[in-house]
């Protein structure tokens, strides 16, 4: 029995840590029963959410350790993706082992996010390359990806790019997804990565480390993207923006308030898209009335999170995963 969110908004959360290690996690996926992941020094793994069994790997690619900040999964297959140069895809193979299934040398390669649309249609996105950001999409279940065409997207800012951050700068909602970039703008397909426009955001994002970090969709209509600059965290000015159009308009929200600089924005499930918890390394921060004010829940700072239900989320950060309850 859930409750009633409407009056019974979030006052505190409890952190129980399910998982420690001397990595970086900023890539999780809830998948059946498990929380996913995958992290920096090649490691990957699950942890069973009934019996908190924790299984690791590591996946190496000749001498190379690589870093993992995003990962997906469709209803048969986990999928994580490597930044830098190359570029390496897995997919979960046969007998417990990885399949390359993309890979990308260039000395300006590096890729921040991916997702999948339904079982047959991922996408995953980098950094601009010979201007126009980097676009990989799969539409046979992840057997193969292919790198969209400059010729076919909007053209690229001058060093415009992703953050790894969290996972979360690509959003979908059936067929629409939505990009979010270092430039602060919005690019946004209304077919599965067919056809694409762009649109501009007024969050912050005149240095290059500045920029939309996260985004969520609620619906088709309603999103945030938040972010900031993670070398000036303490900011808390045009930061946080809302759209009610599907992203062709945003408007800051809080401006100058509660949050300052986060890594990671999710709505709550079941709360009719009022009610939102933000996270970084500065703390887990919630609102209840879709952005307009903010709480700080907690000081302890993690990358990324994933709600299990409307009052239980798994958060990654540094060196460890764990369970978030909502109170």
């Amino acid at each position: 029995m859930f409750g009633d969110r409407e009056t019974n908004p979030f006052t505190s959360v409890d952190v129980e840590t399910i998982y420690e290690d001397s990595l970086s996690i900023r890539a999780i996926e809830i998948m059946w029963n498990s929380v996913a992941f995958a992290a920096n020094n090649g490691t990957f793994g699950s942890i069973d959410l009934s019996s908190g069994k924790v299984r690791t790997n590591i996946q190496r690619y000749d001498t190379i350790m690589p870093e993992f900040r995003a990962v997906a999964h469709n209803a048969t297959d986990f999928f994580m993706l490597s930044v830098a140069n190359p570029a390496l895809l897995y997919k979960t193979g046969e007998d417990g082992k990885m399949d390359l299934v993309y890979k990308e040398e260039d000395d300006s390669v590096f890729y921040d996010a991916m997702i999948f649309w339904n079982n047959r249609e991922g996408i995953a996105v980098g950094d601009a390359m010979n201007g126009c950001i980097s676009i990989v999409i799969t539409r046979d279940g992840g057997h193969h990806w292919t790198k969209l065409s400059c010729d076919d997207l909007p053209e690229a800012f001058e060093g415009e790019g992703a953050f790894a951050a969290s996972n979360t700068n690509i959003e979908i909602v059936g067929d629409k997804t939505w990009v979010a970039t270092t430039s602060g703008r919005i690019y946004f397909s209304p077919d599965k990565g067919k056809t694409w426009e762009v649109y501009q955001t007024p969050i912050v994002n005149a240095e290059p480390t500045q920029g939309i970090y996260s985004m969520d969709f609620w619906d088709e209509k309603l999103g945030i993207a938040m972010g900031g600059d993670y070398t000036n965290p303490e900011n808390n000015s045009a930061n946080k923006a809302i759209t009610t159009d599907g992203g062709k308009t945003w408007k800051l929200v809080a401006d100058g308030q509660e949050p300052d600089y986060k890594s990671c924005v999710q709505f709550v499930p079941n709360s009719d898209g009022k009610e939102i918890v933000a996270m970084g390394f500065t703390g887990i921060s919630y609102s209840n009335d879709t952005g307009e004010t903010w709480k700080k829940l907690s000081e302890e700072g993690f990358y990324t999170l994933r709600f299990f239900n409307d009052s239980i989320a798994y958060a990654a950060g540094k060196n460890r995963i764990s369970k978030l309850t909502f109170r």
